[in-house]
């Protein structure tokens, strides 16, 4: 019974929530401005040491320590493409007064390092991108602190290839969260609205207020 008196709630009042869904559909389509338009572009590389035994320890050399020292490479070169020296190396690189700061991420597994580059115009991403596969390659040593005579070793496995970014998911349901949100507003003002009008509109109400009925008058169609 009390689903049917909501019900009957909304439908007597079905153009409030009507009106503001409408209202808000509106506005929104009308307001709505495309966002820009991002490329990416990711890059992988296979990090590792020249193996530099020590001198006069060529039969107790193990290369699995240059296996395990290159992983503690590898984790100190995710951090360091992340921080702001290496965007200000990738900068000197391209020019154009570029300041790829905040722009990189990165993934590491075993002893792969992947770049990730997001940027908003197609061509400086490429140059931003060709830049940093460069600084990782000639100057890795310098971004990690001093090594000795050991030296990091990065192979490019995967060049960089600049794609389109799609709109994100929170773009994708900002309007349908917009209307969820109106059509729920409008639904609540109904209520309002029913619980502030006096008026007495069918059997249930009058009897709820300790009034017997006799009869009702059918409404003419």
């Amino acid at each position: 019974m009390e689903m049917i008196r909501y019900w009957r709630i909304v439908r007597r009042r079905w153009w409030l929530p009507t009106s503001l869904l409408l209202i808000v559909a509106v506005v929104s389509l009308v307001t709505r401005s495309r966002p820009p338009q991002r490329f990416a572009t990711s890059f992988r590389f296979n990090v590792g040491m020249e193996p530099v035994p020590p001198p006069g320890a060529e039969y107790t050399y193990n290369p699995l320590d240059v296996w395990q020292s290159s992983e503690y490479l590898m984790d100190d070169l995710a951090s360091a493409v992340r921080g702001g020296e290496f965007a200000r190396r990738v900068a000197e690189r391209v020019g154009e007064s570029v300041n790829p700061a905040g722009a990189f991420s990165t993934a590491t597994e075993h002893r792969a390092l992947t770049v990730y580059v997001s940027w908003g115009d197609r061509e400086q991403l490429a140059r931003i991108a060709n830049a940093a596969v460069a600084v990782l390659q000639e100057e890795a040593d310098e971004l990690v602190g001093p090594l000795g005579n050991a030296r990091p070793v990065l192979r490019l496995i995967d060049p960089p290839v600049v794609v389109p970014v799609g709109p994100t998911l929170r773009q994708k349901l900002d309007l349908p969260i917009r209307l969820g949100l109106a059509l729920c507003v409008g639904v609540a003002f109904a209520f309002l609205l029913d619980y502030l009008d006096r008026s007495v509109r069918d059997r249930e109400e009058v009897e709820s207020m300790g009034i017997s009925v006799l009869g009702c008058i059918p409404r003419h169609k």
